[in-house]
């Protein structure tokens, strides 16, 4: 029987399923067999006696691979999984705080808070004590509180280093008295409330010990610093733990992940030996040499490489396009290309590192009529922050719009609660009038009433920039005169919305440059149309788009990875963060990885950011890319060449060289690759003047942004 349960393993995973009773970390590359390895561990485990179901605990990251870990269990052995300890942290901590609920200070049916549940309490609490909702934001004191909770933090550990850090303080204090009394907890106070019962009650911890000799860990660089120590709690000195997980697809860090519990787990529980899972049975040879060799330039890596016996593949298709919109063309046309040789929608991805990247993909799908789905979130002109600047821009083309009135009336928030807007819509319908001009008409005192005078003189002012601006401009008038930018940008969180916004921009700018009635209302309903029921219907076959972060565990025939261009992919925030870089790597080796035949990597030489064309540099990542295993394509070369039948042809920008005084003009073009002898490589910006005055504007990869006379500077065109 045992025989059966190993078949089929490689050396590796057969030696990581049959360890004997020792704390293990095993190191599984992305498509190496991690959760059969788990699994039949697992079974190995039960069947030689070592263990019963319910002496193991097995914890996840998600409700889907828990279920999935018990499915491949029960048809690996005829056992009954019910009961077991198998799950997600929050889902053992729940289960471990119902069944000790009076020593962790709970009512024995306490409730669970889900995220809107959540904000709602906080709401009450920030208006119980009478503070500002606009100084002090509901999402942000939740997320001040869910932080410090993830750290391990109660109020009283706090220091305030301020009035407002003070105030916020408070706000943790009155936010905790108030879930207590009504027996209530949040998602983070379930995993904190566990780990002060094991740390405060050592009957209960020893209980637990001695009833779970063995402790599994799946996606274990995925932990944060108070699930680790939820683990160490409850695995004591004679607990084998088997922690599995991948150092190189540690792409949390902004959810609190800690890719360094991996090493402290290894110093913590004497770790000897590793096993290195590195036989991939996903990719063929190309695509993990490529991924190999980004991924090996990340400092401090507990190091593997990745290899199959498939063969090598074909080459990475590497595409350089001379715009975004030039970028989405050509991806549609590869796409209706696979389509026509048989490979289906839903076995090739679209990813890109930001949402907001999205939006001109989805055009171009749109306009090809090609089915597509967002994979883990909206598409672009259905998320919540467009939808908001286009109810403010409705409402510039036409005050009486009461949908777009009653979406923005008060977000950001005004102050104008519900009873306010009963009395709005009352006086509206005895009148048979709009909401606008019942608004007009009802006299309102208090906050409600100076932030509704607020909005109305906002729509004013709104009404009068649509008669006078153009399109794109409007559209950033919309985001500064709403508010809307300013409230996203002090969102923790909110870097992806604003980013969203800003695209909206860029929407505009396009839809005004290529369409011959660029008026606002045909705007509108070209952002109407675009958020229709294009999107493929469930079941249908369809293209799959998502971010990198959103296709972690999944895998597809083809996979195209897009905008990689330094500040997009890796992504500016990133640059400035400690480690940031390193992270951005793991994505875009994570990224890569996804692709079981086929990998394009793209980017454009310019981008609508911001309503303006912006020139981006190569993303670094298409560097570190052995060139021998791309087959590298232009715009030109796509144009003139059959498709992928043809050699590659190197792109090469426009010719320039050395300058010096004799210039007659600057012989640099806006968006041209230069290289200097001390800032390194960079994109011309703007020209300037002429002679021994001409100077150029260059943004350098690290350099950042610098004007440069060209009478003394060394600057050479880049050779592709």
């Amino acid at each position: 029987m045992t025989s059966n349960l190993l078949e089929g393993l490689n050396a590796e995973q057969r030696a990581a399923v049959t360890l004997p009773r020792q704390s293990a970390l095993i190191l599984a590359g992305a498509g190496s067999g991690k959760t059969r390895v788990l699994t039949t561990r697992m079974a190995w485990l039960i069947q030689n006696g070592q263990v019963g179901p319910q002496g193991l605990l097995a914890v996840t990251f998600t409700n889907k691979a828990a279920r999935e870990m018990l499915a491949r269990l029960t048809a690996l052995l005829p056992i009954n999984t019910r009961g077991m300890w198998v799950g997600t942290f929050h889902g053992l901590c729940n289960r471990l705080l119902r069944a000790h609920a009076r020593e962790a200070r709970l009512p024995p049916l306490f409730q669970i808070l889900d995220v809107q549940d959540q904000l709602s309490a906080v709401k009450r609490v920030i208006r119980a004590l009478n503070f500002d909702e606009e100084r002090f934001a509901p999402r942000q004191v939740q997320q001040f509180i869910n932080s410090h909770k993830e750290e391990g933090r109660r109020p009283a550990a706090i220091e305030p280093f301020d009035v407002h850090s003070r105030a916020m303080r408070d706000l943790y204090v009155a936010y905790e008295a108030q879930c207590q009394k009504e027996g209530v907890v949040d998602f983070a106070e379930l995993l904190l409330r566990s780990v002060e019962l094991l740390q405060g009650n050592e009957l209960i911890r020893d209980h637990y010990r001695e009833r779970f000799p063995f402790v599994l860990v799946d996606e274990f660089q995925d932990t944060n610093r108070l699930q680790y120590l939820w683990l160490r709690l409850l695995a004591g000195p004679r607990t084998a733990v088997f922690a599995v997980g991948d150092d190189d697809q540690s792409i949390y860090a902004f959810r609190g992940a800690e890719v360094a519990n991996m090493r402290e787990f290894e110093r913590d529980y004497g770790i000897t030996q590793i096993i290195r899972l590195e036989q991939n049975y996903r990719s063929y040879g190309n695509i993990l040499d490529a991924a190999n060799a980004l991924i090996r330039h990340n400092q401090g890596r507990m190091g593997k490489n990745l290899w199959t016996d498939a063969g090598p593949g074909e080459p990475i298709r590497v595409y350089e396009a001379g715009s975004d919109g030039e970028e989405a063309r050509f991806v549609v046309e590869e796409v209706r290309a696979l389509s026509g040789e048989g490979v289906a929608l839903s076995q090739m991805a679209l990813l890109y590192r930001s949402n907001a990247q999205s939006r001109v993909l989805e055009h171009a799908l749109f306009s090809a009529g090609i089915g597509y789905r967002v994979y883990g979130g909206l598409r672009f002109f259905e998320r919540m922050e467009v939808k908001h600047a286009l109810a403010y821009l409705r409402l510039a083309a036409n005050p009486e719009d009461d949908g777009a009135f009653l979406r923005v009336i008060n977000f950001p928030p005004r102050g104008i609660g519900a009873r306010s807007l009963e009395l709005l819509q009352s006086q509206a319908e005895s009148a048979g009038s709009s909401l606008h001009q019942a608004a007009r008409q009802v006299p309102l005192g208090g906050k409600a009433g100076t932030g509704l005078n607020g909005f109305l003189l906002c729509i004013e002012r709104l009404r009068a920039a649509a008669a006078a601006l153009p399109l794109n401009e409007l559209m950033t008038a919309v985001l500064e005169e709403s508010g809307l930018l300013r409230h996203y940008q002090q969102e923790r969180d909110g870097a992806d919305r604003v980013e969203n916004l800003e695209e909206l921009v860029a929407a505009a700018a396009t839809f005004e440059h290529e369409s011959d009635d660029s008026d606002l209302a045909a705007f509108l309903s070209h952002a109407s149309l675009e958020a229709g029921d294009h999107e493929a219907a469930p079941g249908a076959d369809a293209l799959q788009l998502m971010t990198v972060h959103a296709a972690k565990g999944l895998e597809f025939q083809v996979v195209f990875v897009c905008g990689l261009e330094e500040g997009l992919f890796p992504h500016e925030n990133a640059l400035s963060e400690a480690d940031g870089l390193e992270e951005e790597r793991r994505l875009m080796y994570v990224a890569m990885t996804r692709a079981r035949q086929r990998l394009y990597l793209t980017r454009a030489e310019s981008r609508m950011l911001h309503g303006q064309v912006r020139y981006g540099l190569r993303s670094r990542f298409l560097d570190e890319v052995p060139p021998a295993l791309c087959r590298w394509l232009s715009g030109a070369a796509f144009q003139k060449a059959p498709r992928f039948d043809a050699e590659p042809v190197p792109f090469r920008p426009p010719a320039g060289g050395q300058t010096g005084p004799s210039s007659a003009r600057p012989p640099f073009a806006i968006g041209q690759s230069v290289v200097h002898a001390k800032f390194g490589s960079g994109v011309v910006l703007k020209c300037e003047g002429s002679g021994s005055d001409a100077r150029v504007q260059v943004n350098f990869r690290d350099a950042g942004v610098k004007w440069l006379a060209l009478a003394f500077a060394r600057l050479n065109s880049a050779d592709f």
